[in-house]
């Protein structure tokens, strides 16, 4: 019902701008003031928001390029905060319809079997040939899972940072990532960074990743042999063999991490994390070329304004330090990625 009524919202804020060209944002700041007025002459001395007017809110962000300017009883972050709970909300109640979602669950039995089979060092290869030989139908990848998980050992966690920092000028990593968009649908945004100055070397957006569009997305990141000489991945069911292969034909040494360790992938996780906190929490995204649109000036911010702690406070792009150029001179805030973020720089008064 609530998807229906974005959607008819939606509809009606495009049809007042295609009729009233002249007019629109006029028609449409009345439309939204008397939308607030109403809310806001409830009996209560705070208008409780219910959802359809939290849905009226989300439809004309995604519609009306003056909204913000025009809303006075909640916070811009709000309404973006609005639509990930309007997300989760319509696939929890997805999974909910489904009662018994995802694969099979596996025996209790089995799952006794590889912690008992596990105890005598044996390695998830061993453990599902013994289950096959038992008449037990399990994947291997599923006995990994059940595997008991040891942390990582001290001496481990320092040769692989050590690895990392020798050879991080030879190193690129690559990694996916989910984002929920108006309709209710879950975009894949997939990147390349490279481990020596932090540069993404490429971005693009997918509703449908397959092995094949990833090695489209290598071929459009790599050209003409730039290729690094490592290349750090998860265990990504996207990232199949003929990846693999693919890799390995542009002359690159394909390094899987481990299972259960996204640390060894940190500099990929790190970035997911920033442009989440940084970009994606903020906004809200309508498709594929709008969140390519969103996350391109991001990038550039990135490279050429945001100070890094790897960097020993430095942006990839290696920014210049500039002295005041005269005592008259000024700090002034220049907006980036849509007046999010600024960029600090002196000018002289005129």
């Amino acid at each position: 019902m609530l998807r229906l009524f974005v959607f008819l919202v939606s509809l009606g804020a495009h049809a007042i701008r295609a009729i009233c060209r002249r007019r629109v944002d006029l028609v449409i700041e009345n439309l939204a003031l008397r939308q607030q007025v109403a809310t806001l002459k409830k009996e209560r001395p705070r208008g409780m928001l219910d959802d359809s007017v939290r849905a009226f809110w989300v439809a004309l962000r995604s519609s009306w390029p003056g909204w913000a300017g025009r809303l006075v009883f909640v916070k811009a972050d709000t309404v973006a905060k609005w639509h990930r709970e309007r997300f989760r909300c319509y696939w929890t109640s997805i999974s909910q319809q489904n009662r018994r979602p995802g694969r099979p669950r596996v025996d209790a039995e089995i799952r006794r079997l590889i912690q008992t089979m596990a105890q005598d060092g044996w390695g998830a290869p061993r453990i599902h040939g013994e289950l096959l030989k038992l008449g037990f139908v399990v994947s291997e990848i599923t006995v990994s899972r059940y595997m008991p998980h040891h942390s990582a050992e001290p001496d481990q966690v320092k040769r692989w940072i050590a690895f990392l920092h020798n050879h991080r000028d030879a190193i690129a990593a690559m990694d996916l990532f989910t984002v929920p968009t108006t309709s209710l649908r879950v975009l894949y945004g997939f990147f390349i960074i490279h481990h020596g100055r932090r540069h993404i070397l490429h971005f693009n957006a997918t509703y449908h990743p397959t092995a094949e569009w990833v090695i489209q997305q290598l071929r459009d990141a790599f050209p003409y042999g730039t290729a690094p000489r490592y290349l750090i991945f998860d265990r990504d069911s996207i990232f199949s063999s003929a990846v693999v292969g693919f890799i390995k034909a542009m002359g690159i040494k394909p390094v899987r991490i481990s299972y259960r360790s996204p640390w060894q992938n940190g500099t990929a996780e790190r970035w997911i994390a920033s442009c989440r906190r940084e970009l994606l929490d903020h906004v809200v995204v309508l498709g594929e070329r709008h969140l390519v649109r969103l996350v391109r000036p991001y990038i550039c911010y990135y490279h050429e304004d945001r100070c890094h702690l790897g960097l020993s406070k430095d942006t990839p792009n290696a920014r210049a330090i500039t002295p005041r150029p005269s005592p008259a001179a000024k700090v002034v805030a220049l907006p980036r990625v849509g007046g999010l973020h600024h960029r600090y720089e002196w000018r002289v008064a005129a």
